[in-house]
């Protein structure tokens, strides 16, 4: 027999996360304790958009991660996505409370063309227009491409994002791409492994949020 809980709508996060806290030893072996406050609340928040405890050991953290991510959303900058999946899921009224915008060019004709003309995905070429848009944090959740794209450009001083959250999904150069930036001494945020995905990019972002 399902027996469901009764819960108000807008109680359900809170309780979610109470459960995940609940679970969190015996499901990952580590205590909450083993992180920084701040780590576990993007820890937690990505547990809560994936349902998944195995983020607990695959998520990395620069040390100056946290802190880079929160000084650029306090001071105004904008958050760059390689997908608008991840664009839609960021929470703009957030964001736009510090004075930032969530900037997604992948649609975009001219991006289209130059990536055809180019022979580079739509993601990457979307990445190398966006060095005058007041850039904080670049999300890379689902394209490989483009997070590659991003160290290189960071490489050749074409942008300078203050925090890199990289943690593109899949089973070609995603898990590559995802240790190379573990190397990187910028503030960076991945997941290390095949796992990752656009939810997971929106829950790290949506986490520095509320703790900016």
């Amino acid at each position: 027999m399902v027996t469901l809980q009764q819960i108000k709508p807008l109680e359900i996060e809170a309780e979610s996360f109470r459960i995940i806290e609940r679970e969190f030893a015996e499901a990952t072996g580590r205590a909450v304790s083993d992180f920084s406050p701040e780590e576990f609340a993007v820890i937690r928040r990505v547990i809560h958009a994936t349902g998944d405890f195995g983020f607990a050991a695959s998520l990395r953290f620069h040390e100056q991660a946290i802190a880079a991510g929160i000084g650029a959303i306090r001071a105004g900058k904008s958050v760059l996505t390689d997908v608008n999946m991840a664009a839609a899921g960021i929470s703009r009224s957030l964001l736009g409370g510090f004075g930032g915008k969530v900037i997604c060019r992948v649609g975009e004709p001219e991006v289209a063309a130059m990536a055809s003309s180019q022979g580079l995905t739509r993601s990457e070429t979307a990445l190398a227009l966006a060095g005058g848009d007041n850039v904080g944090i670049v999300a890379i959740g689902n394209a490989p491409t483009a997070l590659l794209a991003v160290m290189e450009l960071i490489q050749a001083g074409r942008i300078n994002p203050d925090l890199i959250v990289g943690v593109p999904v899949g089973f070609v150069n995603a898990a590559e791409s995802k240790e190379l930036l573990f190397q990187k001494d910028y503030p960076f945020i991945t997941a290390l492994g095949r796992k990752g995905g656009s939810p997971v990019a929106v829950a790290i972002v949506n986490a520095l949020l509320r703790l900016a």
